[in-house]
């Protein structure tokens, strides 16, 4: 009965918003999204399994139905929720790329926030010790690089560690029709890439937890207990237009489309855009020849990018903004042609990588092919083995 009070209260709420009672859409006129209903909006399928629980949360800004997030859902649900771990941009998506995020309360709720991007990156123990189930749901755009499958990784083995059980309400991802580029080397394992995977793994994050539990990638021979509630609806050759910026520097499809390309800059000299209204969507350098690099940029200090790369100073580079998205989309490759182009035209190629850029790429190879002139033809040529290879491992944890 407690059960179905819940329920009863939150299609109210719902309804409340003139949301669609089935799923929580306000609504179902967007042809991009159809009727994709991602799984958090599928309460019934996850609400008895945490009735009567102690629930830690591991989301963010993008953990919404509809316009409402699922925090505030679960606990005007009734719902005990006992703790929320943040990932990287914090709990509210307002931190800056790589800034530190202190643990806090979370104002609107009054509920202790544990940052996963802080003093620690897993959840500690004594974090854990009165929690029965961790709810995982974190909008992810999919790519190698993107660190909310890294924290996923972690909290799914702490959990295993704990005997907690962990459900994962999936999303589509929007970069989930192809599949491309270096796979990861173990000794080139980080944070920005923990295991043996290409830049674009084109799975969602419920699909890759399977992945990490199946391939036992999980520390000590450890094996999550996961349940995922599916994305209804959905194949992954769907586009999927993200309402909400999955982090600050991706405020558009525009940019989502083109971070698995671009990213590559943040281990090079080259701006990437962040301080300025088009991050991943721009990139330049004041050393670039403005014959060639002719549109002009300046970095600036913004909450998204307090100390952005070449703050203040007039880059000369590309706009990439003005590209239909869709196109973009519909290439279905990792475009390495500008960040060949960059490093063609930079005058000072001793300097233009830095230590960041191997750990990205998930090798040095990419680093010595761009050094020794190969053309993006044979870069490509040089990955078919391996991401033939990984299409057969990742076959056994496709749901969609």
């Amino acid at each position: 009965m407690k059960q179905i009070t819940f329920l009863i209260l939150f299609f109210v709420f719902l309804n409340g918003l003139n949301c669609c009672p089935r799923c929580g859409r306000q609504s179902h006129n967007d042809s991009k999204n159809s009727d994709i209903v991602p799984g958090a909006y599928q309460t019934l399928n996850y609400f008895p399994l945490i009735e009567n629980k102690r629930i830690g949360f591991v989301g963010n800004h993008t953990s919404k139905i509809g316009e409402v997030h699922l925090v505030d859902t679960l606990i005007r649900s009734g719902f005990k929720l006992v703790r929320i771990f943040s990932p990287e941009h914090g709990f509210r998506g307002k931190a800056a790329a790589g800034e530190y995020v202190e643990d806090g309360t979370d104002i609107e709720t009054g509920v202790p926030v544990i940052s996963l991007y802080g003093k620690n990156r897993r959840p500690k123990k004594e974090q854990l010790i009165d929690i029965d189930v961790i709810i995982f749901d974190i909008q992810d755009v999919g790519a190698r690089f993107y660190t909310y499958i890294s924290t996923m990784t972690y909290v799914m083995e702490e959990a295993a560690k704990n005997n907690i059980p962990v459900i994962i309400l999936d999303r589509p991802n929007p970069n989930g029709h192809y599949v491309d580029g270096p796979v990861l080397e173990p000794e080139y394992s980080s944070f920005v890439g923990l295991h043996p995977i290409p830049v674009v793994h084109g799975m969602t994050v419920g699909e890759y937890a399977l992945m990490v539990n199946g391939e036992g990638w999980l520390k000590d021979n450890l094996e999550s207990n996961l349940t995922i509630i599916q994305v209804a609806n959905y194949d992954r050759s769907m586009p999927f237009n993200i309402k909400t910026k999955p982090s600050p520097n991706l405020p558009n499809m525009t940019a989502i489309y083109l971070y698995p390309s671009l990213c590559f800059f943040e281990g090079t000299e080259i701006s990437v855009g962040r301080g300025t209204n088009k991050p991943f969507q721009i990139f330049g350098h004041p050393s670039l020849p403005e014959n060639i690099f002719n549109y002009e940029f300046v970095p600036e200090s913004v909450p998204a990018a307090p100390e952005p790369p070449l703050l203040n100073k007039t880059c000369n580079g590309m706009n990439l903004s003005e590209i239909n998205p869709e196109k973009i989309r519909n290439k279905g490759y990792l475009d390495l042609s500008y960040l060949l182009m960059a490093y063609k035209n930079f005058p000072d190629k001793d300097n233009f990588f830095n230590n960041f850029f191997d750990l990205l790429a998930g090798t040095d190879k990419l680093r010595k092919q761009i050094i020794n002139n190969y053309t993006e033809k044979e870069i490509r040529q040089s990955w078919e083995k391996d991401l033939s290879n990984f299409k057969k491992i990742r076959e056994k944890y496709l749901i969609y």
